[in-house]
């Protein structure tokens, strides 16, 4: 079947569709032995070779997916030039090798974070259309007022662009305060960057929920396989978690 390429290599779980993208620019995919750089090209993965750094790629493989509970101090790409802790680095071995993290959480946040080898998957989660909610919970400096949890509810300015509406729950007053925020956006630092609007900085961030599907005691560092389940509780339009 003539498929894009980077669906191809999505399918085949190399990356996201959007990853995928990036490594076409870098030239790092090549067909029949010639380096592809343009977007949209279409190839027979069944007649024709498709090579990524230099190793042929496989047209599908059994899809897997994890939900790790990220600690401190690690990295969620799959290489850093610092030689930090990389996530993958927690799973065994003969399950990393073809994992991707889907979205990041940066170095010092902790919590929920699916690794998967289904670029299609990864995408949809992602993407701001699917409009999939991440729950974060942030111990934040002093105690917000309601009317500056309303300011970050109904959307503030950052960097020159309006932040989408956000549900906002006082878990405990503090201070330091603790506040649950769940947002469907994935702008880099996003949580840190609304509560420092609000002069409320963050002290710690963990993220405890995709859609409805809750991290529910699994340790720090440890991760599990996702059931068909799970995977719908992550899209579940039911996304509160304040009626649990």
């Amino acid at each position: 079947m003539i498929e894009r390429l980077q669906k191809i290599l999505a399918s085949a779980g190399i990356c996201s569709r959007r990853q995928a993208e990036e490594y076409i620019k870098q030239g790092k995919v090549s067909v029949n032995g010639q380096v592809v750089r343009e977007m949209g090209v279409k190839v027979d993965p069944e007649v024709e070779k498709i090579e990524f750094d230099g190793k042929t790629i496989g047209v599908t493989e059994k899809k897997i997916y994890l939900l790790l509970n990220k600690p401190k101090g690690y990295v969620t790409t799959l290489h850093d030039p610092q030689n930090r802790p990389i996530v993958t680095s927690l799973l065994p071995r003969s399950t990393s090798a073809r994992l991707f993290p889907v979205g990041r959480l940066d170095l010092d946040t902790e919590g929920a974070l699916i690794l998967t080898n289904d670029g299609d998957f990864a995408q949809r989660v992602q993407h701001p259309s699917f409009e999939v909610t991440k729950t974060y919970r942030a111990l934040v400096s002093g105690t917000p007022t309601q009317d500056q949890l309303n300011r970050l509810a109904q959307g503030i300015e950052l960097e020159g662009r309006q932040t989408a509406a956000a549900r906002i729950k006082m878990y405990a007053p503090g201070p330091p305060a603790t506040v649950e925020i769940t947002i469907h956006e994935g702008r880099k630092r996003q949580v840190r960057k609304m509560f420092d609007a609000i002069n409320h900085p963050v002290i710690e961030l963990q993220r405890i929920a995709y859609g409805r599907l809750l991290l529910d005691g699994l340790p720090i560092g440890k991760f599990r396989p996702l059931t068909t389940k799970d995977l719908a509780q992550i899209f579940s339009k039911k996304n509160t978690l304040y009626n649990r």
